[in-house]
């Protein structure tokens, strides 16, 4: 089974990089350990995706869809009082402006299939086992099918795109943990949720717990909203381990959230995923290159994920093609790749942390440096791969700007992964 590209798992960031390269002729497999639909967490969209979605050919399937639409966000306080909502539409005038809170189970199973449209081959329930490395470069993998047959693909290029599974960092030691952002989060959902009117109804709400951490408020189609806490892993646990009894606790904390919900009924299970913030020790290795969130992934505050994911999909698909023009598929080919991905990571980074220092206000910073709020504008909403130099400049005036990882870089050849030391 010979190809130009192997893509290891189906979720957005491998199934755009899947998209991209079959549209530019490769002959490209993508191999999803589970059967789609199936469900995932990170429902929210961030407006500059659009343009990721309008490249890949899906737009039209989006805006035909039953997908709730999302014009702004809004802060709620711990007393629970309501800020104005912050409409995209202010700093983008752009159709981009308005996008989707969406069912991830039904969004993933969209842009899987349109990979196939494309012309990828998409074999689902079957799960990579190992990396083919002869001489050290990664020329393929060895995988099982659900039925327990083995198969072994060949390719000069493999796509790691397995998600917070990591295949590749897990295997080679090269997961960095982010040395603050350390948090965990407890989760459900809602039927019948309150529901702000009109434009308003798609608005993501960020709700602070006091001291601690904050809620997300999501409404999705079908009069659902997905609503979770995410705090530091000691102080959510400080009492017990019962998810329910946790997620209730702390939804006393928020009188906006406790309102929201009390109109609604709480369905199917509770749920806890951790350890929110690393990054790989490295973008790409011979004949490897690293995507989505098996490349890192950030904190959800401001709902980065799913637009890291497809945009790292797509800049990595031309970083192949450029490699497979040049026959060279050496990992020191994803240098500047990498070193894209990890600029764009780090300016949403630098506002996580003066999002969860005390000593900063959003408010407050705007109204000192109003000639900012562009930058700031561009950043929320995934603008993110530009120079914001001076805007960060400017937040370290209030609070402790972290300095860029160094990791992130390809791993230099001759360079043995930590787990072969």
């Amino acid at each position: 089974m010979q190809y130009d590209a192997i893509v290891i798992g189906g979720g957005p960031a491998g199934s755009t990089a899947a998209a991209v390269l079959a549209a530019k002729g490769r002959h490209v497999v993508v191999l999803e350990k589970e059967k789609f639909p199936r469900y995932h967490i990170g429902e929210s969209l961030l407006p500059y995706g659009y343009f990721t979605l309008e490249r890949i050919g899906v737009l039209d399937r989006m805006k035909a869809s039953h997908f709730t639409r999302k014009h702004s966000v809004q802060f709620v306080g711990a007393s629970g009082r309501a800020s104005v909502p912050f409409y995209f539409s202010q700093q983008l005038d752009h159709e981009a402006s308005a996008t989707w809170q969406v069912l991830r189970s039904e969004f993933d199973q969209l842009l899987l299939d349109n990979a196939r449209e494309k012309g990828a081959e998409v074999i689902e329930e079957i799960t990579v086992r190992e990396l083919i490395q002869p001489n050290g470069a990664v020329t393929g993998v060895k995988a099982i099918a659900k039925d327990g047959a083995q198969h072994e693909f060949h390719a000069p290029i493999t796509i790691d795109a397995t998600g917070r599974d990591a295949f590749a960092v897990t295997r080679n030691g090269w997961k960095v943990r982010d040395p603050h952002l350390n948090k965990i989060a407890v989760w459900t959902y809602y039927k019948g949720a309150l529901r702000d009117p009109g434009i308003d109804e798609g608005a993501t709400t960020v709700a602070y717990v006091p001291e601690k951490g904050w809620f997300w408020y999501i409404p999705l189609a079908g009069d659902i909203v997905s609503v979770g806490v995410v705090a530091e892993k000691d102080y959510l646990y400080k009492d017990t381990r019962d998810l329910a009894a946790i997620f209730h606790r702390e939804v006393k904390k928020n009188a906006w959230i406790e309102k929201h919900l009390a109109a609604g009924q709480q369905f199917g299970p509770y749920r806890v995923t951790g350890e929110y913030s690393y990054r790989s020790r490295h973008c790409a290795a011979d004949g490897l290159v690293l995507t989505g969130d098996a490349f890192g992934f950030l904190d959800p505050v401001f709902s980065s994920g799913v637009l890291l994911a497809l945009r790292s999909g797509e800049l990595a698909a031309d970083a192949v093609d450029a490699a497979l023009k040049a026959g060279d598929a050496s990992a020191s080919r994803f240098a500047a790749y990498g070193a894209q991905v990890c600029a764009g990571v780090e300016a949403m980074r630098k506002l996580v942390y003066a999002f969860y220092n005390h000593a900063f206000s959003f408010r407050v910073f705007i109204t000192e440096f109003p000639q900012l709020k562009g930058d700031m504008t561009d950043c929320l909403i995934g603008n993110l791969f530009r120079d914001f130099r001076p805007l960060f400049d400017a937040v370290a005036k209030f609070a402790a700007v972290p300095e860029p990882l160094p990791h992130g870089k390809p791993l230099a050849t001759g360079e043995v992964p930590e787990s072969c030391r």
